[in-house]
């Protein structure tokens, strides 16, 4: 899979508002077949800081994020809410899914 975190610095003002600005995005990428997962979460610390957390299936469907007619209107209506140049770190693992963090394992409670 391809993974991806970015992070996002949006302006102060449209920070609070960040989620809706970024919505018809984040459901039309979630809504593409190789899309494994696509999350946003606000930073503890500085308000104005969103990290994206997304995969896709494969290279393939990668390229078919980046050429998709909702990432080309992202990048068009995004940028103006940006305080900087997002951030990312862009990898690919030999795993399809979340694996299990075994240093804070819970119980299954048998």
């Amino acid at each position: 899979m391809i993974f991806i975190t970015a992070k996002f610095r949006v302006r102060p003002e449209d920070a609070d508002r960040w989620p809706q600005i970024a919505a018809d995005f984040t459901e039309a990428t979630r809504a593409e077949p190789g899309c494994l997962w696509f999350d946003w979460s606000r930073s503890l610390d500085d308000p104005t800081e969103y990290v994206l957390v997304e995969a896709f299936r494969d290279d393939d469907a990668g390229a078919a994020h980046v050429r998709s007619a909702h990432f080309r209107e992202a990048q068009r209506t995004l940028p103006p809410h940006l305080a900087e140049t997002p951030r990312i770190v862009n990898t690919t693992l030999p795993q399809q899914d979340w694996s299990r963090l075994g240093e804070m394992a819970v119980p299954d409670g048998d």
